[in-house]
């Protein structure tokens, strides 16, 4: 089934000049960005994003390091795309990814792991609508 997906390659990727890479990686498994933006989250946009983990521990220090540098955000389309892209991220760990994962490429630890990606349709559906609010991004 095709399925849409939001992909954020976080600023510690960003910083290494990895954007390309993974870019790259996600074209050669069959997701096509279908919206692209590089931008500097707030960290109110950050804490609004993240708001589902509010009362974990790791909120304050996610919520930080997300807005301590540009990310790109993307929509990506595929068939499975929601599976195949958290496949290809890899264990939220760097140092249990598989390798050829992108955390294993570029992830340092499991605060600093390069990229995030939607884990549910419903997920993707508000995910997408946050950074794309004014898109129309049909499947096609």
């Amino acid at each position: 089934m095709t399925e849409r997906t939001l992909a954020i390659i976080k600023p510690d990727a960003v910083k290494k000049n990895a954007i390309g890479d993974i870019i790259k990686q996600y074209e050669a498994a069959g997701l096509r960005p279908v919206a692209i933006r590089m931008m500097q989250l707030s960290k109110a946009v950050a804490e609004g994003f993240y708001a589902v983990h509010r009362s974990r521990p790791f909120f304050d220090s996610l919520t930080t390091f997300m807005s301590s540098g540009p990310v790109v955000v993307l929509a990506l389309v595929g068939e499975d795309a929601i599976k195949r892209h958290r496949e290809l991220m890899g264990a939220t760990d760097p140092a249990k990814a598989a390798p050829g994962t992108i955390r294993a490429a570029h992830g340092a630890n499991i605060e600093f792991n390069a990229v995030h990606g939607s884990d549910a349709p419903e997920t993707a559906r508000f995910e997408i609508g946050y950074f794309f609010p004014e898109m129309d991004l049909a499947v096609r």
